[in-house]
C-alpha cells in the first residue's frame, strides 16, 4: 500500500498488539491492532485487517482501509479505502473516499488554505453580486 519511495519502516502485523506512544520519522503500516498516541512524519496506513484506537492520527497522508476510533489530521492527503471504518473527525487539504466506507465524524477539507475556513467561505458568498437591499428593489427586479 506506501507509495513508491515511501520509507515504510515500522509495520505492526496481524498478530501484533500494540498499546502506547509511538512517533515515527518515516511511515506505519498496521494490520494488527494499535492503541495510544500516533504520529508520523510521513504515512499511517491502518491495513483491512488493521483496528486503530487513538485521540488523533497525525501524518503527512493517512490510508484507512481497516478500523479507526479517533480524529485524523492530515498535512496532505487522506485515503479512505472501501473497507475502511472510522469514528473520528478528518482533517486534510485533500479527501479521497470509495464508495462502501462508513464514517461518523465531522470532516473539515481545506484544500491547502492557511485561512480560516468559515471566514474563506464567507468572504467567497459576499463577493460578487449583492442581493437588493430592500423589497422595493426585489419588485423591480422582478417585472
Amino acid at each position: 500500500m506506501a507509495p513508491k519511495g515511501d520509507n515504510l519502516n515500522t509495520v505492526i502485523g496481524e498478530e501484533s498488539v500494540f498499546q502506547g506512544n509511538f512517533y515515527i520519522k518515516g511511515s506505519i503500516q498496521i494490520d494488527g491492532k494499535f492503541e495510544g498516541e500516533l504520529k508520523a512524519e510521513s504515512q499511517v496506513i491502518i491495513g483491512e485487517k488493521g483496528k486503530v484506537k487513538t485521540p488523533v492520527v497525525e501524518a503527512t497522508r493517512v490510508i484507512v482501509a481497516g478500523t479507526l476510533i479517533g480524529n485524523i489530521k492530515a498535512k496532505e492527503e487522506v485515503n479512505l479505502l472501501e473497507t475502511g471504518r472510522i469514528i473520528g473527525d478528518v482533517e486534510t487539504p485533500i479527501l479521497n473516499m470509495q464508495k462502501g466506507v462508513v464514517i461518523s465524524g465531522k470532516i473539515l477539507i481545506t484544500g491547502g488554505q492557511n485561512k480560516d475556513i468559515e471566514s474563506l467561505v464567507k468572504e467567497a458568498y459576499q463577493s460578487g453580486m449583492q442581493l437588493p437591499s430592500s423589497s422595493k428593489e426585489t419588485l423591480a427586479l422582478a417585472k
